[in-house]
């Protein structure tokens, strides 16, 4: 049909998805070697042969997946480095990045664009307003978060209608399903979005 499928991270550490190291090269956190490790394991079954054939799949894993998180600018190992601020730690952020995920959407949700192998977006609270992207179509959360707001702001980026390659939008249930794949904090907040949907939609979805 058309449309490329996105979906989102929210993460507890920005460092555990990317950090750098003393010289200010980018090093994986945990989050992105265990990313890779598990999608390189699901893409070698036999089942997605016809999708990926001859593909180095250790490549090809690091491509699809990126990172966006606030930032700021520091020293490090001399030099001038972006780097994403978080109360947890720091790590540097990449402007290529930033512009890609922020500004040029067409780019992103292009299917021939030299960014059209990146479909997995890791953020920390970044990405949480302000941000609209029509084809996240699946919200992984792995925070722990208490506040309803954040989780309305979270569940908000996965709530556009979807687009295709000619920036038209696409109706219907069988396209627009949002899948969250939620931790125990979220079952409470979903029972009772759920019913005031139901209350102002008037029906039962």
């Amino acid at each position: 049909m058309g449309i490329k499928v996105l979906s989102l991270f929210f993460i507890d550490r920005v460092a555990n998805y990317r950090e750098y190291d003393a010289e200010g090269n980018a090093v994986k956190g945990k989050y992105a070697q265990w990313f890779e490790e598990e999608y390189i394991a699901v893409a070698a079954r036999p089942k997605f042969k016809s999708l990926f054939g001859e593909v180095d799949l250790a490549l090809f894993a690091g491509e699809v997946h990126n990172g966006y998180f606030a930032i700021d600018k520091k020293k490090i190992g001399g030099k001038s480095v972006e780097v994403l601020k978080d109360s947890s730690g720091t790590t540097a952020a990449d402007d290529s990045v930033y512009n890609l995920i922020m500004r040029d959407k067409e780019e992103l949700l292009s299917l021939t664009s030299k960014y059209s192998k990146l479909r997995f977006i890791f953020s920390h609270s970044a990405l949480r307003e302000g941000w609209d992207n029509p084809n996240v179509f699946q919200i992984c959360t792995l925070n722990e978060s208490t506040s309803v707001i954040k989780k309305r702001q979270e569940i908000g980026r996965g709530m556009r209608l979807a687009v295709n390659q000619d920036g038209e939008r696409v109706y219907g249930f069988e396209v627009n399903t949002l899948t969250v794949m939620a931790n125990e904090s979220y079952k409470e907040f979903v029972d009772k979005l759920q019913k005031e949907i139901e209350e102002d939609e008037g029906k039962r979805w």
